[in-house]
């Protein structure tokens, strides 16, 4: 009996870290480390992706004229108020070179209550993270390293993700 109930134990353990059916969900087989990355908040101040380890970082790379941005950023805002979720870094990085009252509209049309603005620097971090296109959203686990990436927009409240990411709060 001690057996089995081990062995449902493994089994269950195996199934809850499994990668969710997400098409545009890359997990990554070896973790990625990045040295000193930065971005800008809408004050100019330069934000250290290194000051947040201890917390799973979600960067989203957006732009205003981005059809797929626009469909994806209030279920990325919803991420941000939900209660299991309450330590997630979220930094929604604007790579459009939108100046800051374009950005806030963007904001303000979706109804984005949760979130900051963040900017991507001159140096562009989409060069470094080698990013094909917006959306693109790259997680980051406790330690500061990438172990996934969504390419493409996708909806932060499905259950299935949701389900998946917990494991790396």
């Amino acid at each position: 009996m001690r057996f089995l109930i081990i062995f449902i134990l493994l089994i269950s353990n195996v199934f809850a870290n499994e990668v969710p059916k997400i098409k545009n969900l890359v997990v990554n087989k070896e973790l990625k480390t990045y040295d000193n990355v930065t971005f800008r908040d809408s004050k100019d101040k330069i934000i250290k992706l290194s000051d947040f380890q201890g917390n799973l970082v979600v960067l989203n790379f957006w732009a205003t004229w981005c059809a797929p941005c626009k469909e994806e950023m209030p279920s990325l805002d919803s991420l941000k108020n939900n209660l299991p979720f309450k330590n997630i870094k979220i930094f929604p990085i604007n790579i459009g070179r939108d100046d800051i009252k374009k950005s806030n509209e963007f904001f303000n049309d979706l109804n984005i209550k949760n979130l900051k603005i963040y900017y991507d620097n001159p140096k562009t971090l989409s060069k470094d993270f080698g990013l094909r296109g917006v959306p693109t959203t790259i997680l980051f686990n406790k330690e500061g390293k990438e172990f996934a990436r969504v390419i493409g927009s996708i909806d932060f409240t499905d259950n299935e993700f949701l389900n998946w990411i917990k494991n790396y709060n």
